[in-house]
């Protein structure tokens, strides 16, 4: 079996090579891995560096937007994971273009290639976030879509790409949807880590608003989980909503990764809220919970305290992320959530 994971050097994909590396995908035991990855600032060789080695891991520096390249690889493949995505709200805010040309050309490269070569199977990574805002309540698959960013609506775009495939063309596609991920080896501008390395550098946490958008967390390792099991047995043409069943503020949020890092309220910011700001996201995990047999398996809190405590004792990693960050565009304002 050969697997194409694209985004493979970023924070999920790369989560998913290690545990396919580290022999924990039973599903893909004895599997070849290919990954794709243009190595933009969220593609890290770092994040690959404990699979570095593997004898069946190929790892390719190149663009999905690229037919060519995208056509040669596909050639032979049995699964497609397509992680690549351009996934910061605030830099879909900034400038929308690239996230448009990566997320839904890009997508679209993919899904042209995979038919061109009869790929067996195509797992298309999503998020929570193509449904909107939702007062109460949570999402079911089948909700209508209404993103209000410009990052969600590429997604948005590219999710419906990818289910037209498989009903046009009869690729054999799913689409995940996951709420926020957290987690080991997560670039720096996302919350938590966002977070974490300013209060372990003694600097203030900025908080959105009035810090009361609310937000379900999900571990990286239960999320890669979840995908093994809809690349394995998912059923093609469906959707499925990925949580991790801890809905919190941002404020409550904040609050824990105070006490953790022994901190005080002195080191929160207020900054002015984000536009177009969603309140609250939720999915509702019953399909895959009931067809597929997956629940959360790591708890918020001790969670949560793990990803402080990699942060804390992994500088090496992400100080260099924020130095050339700050090199490139200054300190961003706030955190995505």
């Amino acid at each position: 079996m050969r697997i194409l994971v694209t985004g493979g050097a970023g924070f999920i994909g790369s989560h998913f090579v290690r545990r396919w590396a580290a022999g924990d995908c039973p599903e893909f035991d004895g599997a070849e891995m290919v990954v794709l990855d243009r190595f933009t600032y969220a593609g890290n060789e770092a994040n690959l560096a404990p699979a570095a080695g593997h004898p069946r891991l190929r790892v390719v520096r190149g663009d999905i937007c690229d037919a060519a390249a995208v056509g040669a690889l596909m050639e032979g493949t049995d699964l497609v994971v397509h992680f690549a995505a351009e996934s910061h709200v605030d830099r879909s805010i900034a400038g929308a273009a690239e996230f448009v040309r990566t997320n839904v050309l890009g997508t679209h490269t993919l899904l042209q290639a995979a038919v061109d070569h009869g790929v067996g199977r195509f797992v298309h990574v999503s998020t929570d976030e193509v449904y909107g805002s939702i007062a109460r309540g949570s999402w079911p698959e089948d909700h209508p879509l209404r993103p209000n960013s410009p990052y969600a609506a590429s997604k948005a775009s590219s999710d419906l790409m990818a289910l037209a495939f498989h009903r046009t063309h009869g690729l054999p596609v799913c689409v995940t949807r996951c709420s926020n991920n957290y987690g080991p080896y997560q670039h720096p501008e996302k919350a938590i880590p966002l977070f974490v390395s300013n209060l372990l550098d003694g600097r203030p946490v900025p908080l959105y608003g009035d810090g009361t958008n609310v937000r379900d967390w999900l571990h990286v390792e239960d999320h890669c989980r979840a995908l093994a099991l809809v690349a394995a047995g998912g059923e093609p043409g469906e959707v499925y909503n990925i949580g991790g069943g801890t809905e919190l503020a941002n404020r409550d949020l904040v609050a824990r990764l105070l006490e953790l890092l022994g901190a005080g309220p002195e080191m929160v910011r207020t900054v002015t809220d984000r536009k177009a700001h969603d309140l609250r996201y939720s999915v509702d995990c019953g399909k895959i919970r009931e067809q597929l047999g997956y629940a959360p398996q790591v708890g918020f809190a001790s969670g949560l305290a793990d990803t402080v405590r990699w942060y804390a004792e992994h500088r090496d990693w992400w100080e260099p992320l924020r130095a050339a960050d700050r090199a490139a565009a200054g300190a961003l304002a706030g955190a995505s959530c």
